[in-house]
């Protein structure tokens, strides 16, 4: 099945100077806000008290956050799950300063005594909801799960690139292993800039895009390496270009309807998924974009040449 009806002969590689700068522009930028403005870390990271309260109707999630806004409350986070009626509320204990003065807890409180004052406010403020459960998530367990969540990525590219370098040549590892740090960036970047909650949802958004980054980058390379053995005259540049427009109607039709799922799962999957489906937007386009002007333009860039990719001819001997 092709989404064109006729073979398109697009020169991607003619602006690969240009996407470069791109790249190196979008990266920068996203590393920087990491550095200086870092991460607003969910509560599945920083810890904290998680509160779920049911409803004998379905409440306004909106009036609820005014009301918690009017209290000093600035980083909490409220979704609604199984049902309509039912409510969690999870509250970051290193930024209530503002609930603090309210409660007025003076010195450090216990984790236990905070949680007991924290739950009698939200009780005083919502005298409707029925407490089903309130739990502490202590901020150890939330660094541990950051730490495996970035050596899962580190090793992940890692693999990859050994996986590639046996399948097809060290220049396309490399390529590809930069291709898929740049995509886990850029997304990291943009939560970051706009100080989206990152949560284990939205890690395991950025997970999955290396993954599916990484099977676009290999369909790219596979039809490179079989070019090389048709078009014995080509250029590398040429070769590079029509694997990428060979496999142009495969890429379009495979981003664009996941990309149209992912949409519809970030309008109407409710507000506890929107972190995930964010991220897996982000990470398809970007992870599209990179596959060609990424991995592609930089193995050209890098050197790449028929020889690396063709078996070497082994020599006869016609002695008897």
């Amino acid at each position: 099945m092709e989404f064109f009806r006729r073979k398109t002969n697009i020169n991607f590689l003619g602006i690969k100077k240009w996407t470069a700068v791109l790249s190196l522009i979008l990266v920068l930028i996203a590393l920087g806000s990491l550095v200086f403005k870092g991460l607003n870390w969910g509560l599945d990271f920083t810890g904290g008290y998680q509160y779920q309260l049911q409803f004998q109707s379905a409440p306004n999630i909106d009036q609820m956050n005014q009301k918690l806004d009017q209290l000093g409350l600035q980083h909490f986070d409220m979704v609604t799950f199984g049902s309509a009626k039912d409510v969690m509320l999870s509250i970051a204990p290193t930024h209530q300063e503002g609930l603090k003065a309210s409660l007025n807890l003076l010195g450090a409180a216990g984790d236990q005594q905070l949680q007991d004052q924290y739950k009698n406010l939200i009780m005083q403020t919502f005298p409707t909801a029925n407490m089903v459960s309130a739990n502490f998530v202590g901020p150890q367990v939330g660094a541990e799960l950051a730490q495996k969540g970035m050596l899962a990525m580190v090793i992940a590219v890692i693999a990859i690139m050994i996986y590639i370098g046996l399948r097809f040549e060290m220049r396309f590892a490399v390529s590809a292993a930069v291709a898929l740090a740049h995509d886990p960036i850029i997304i990291l970047g943009i939560f970051s800039l706009f100080n989206l909650k990152f949560d284990l949802n939205a890690l395991a958004a950025v997970l999955a895009v290396i993954g599916y980054s990484l099977n676009d980058t290999v369909v790219v390379y596979d039809r490179i390496r079989e070019n090389f053995r048709k078009l014995r005259q080509s250029t590398v540049t040429e070769v590079v270009n029509r694997a990428i427009n060979d496999t142009l109607s495969r890429t379009i039709m495979t981003s664009g309807l996941t990309l149209l799922v992912v949409v519809v799962l970030f309008c109407l999957g409710g507000p506890s998924i929107h972190g995930f489906s964010l991220a897996l937007m982000i990470g398809v386009i970007v992870g599209t974009y990179s596959s060609i002007y990424v991995a592609g333009a930089l193995a050209v860039m890098l050197g790449l040449d028929r020889r690396a990719l063709l078996p070497s001819q082994q020599k006869v001997d016609d002695l008897p």
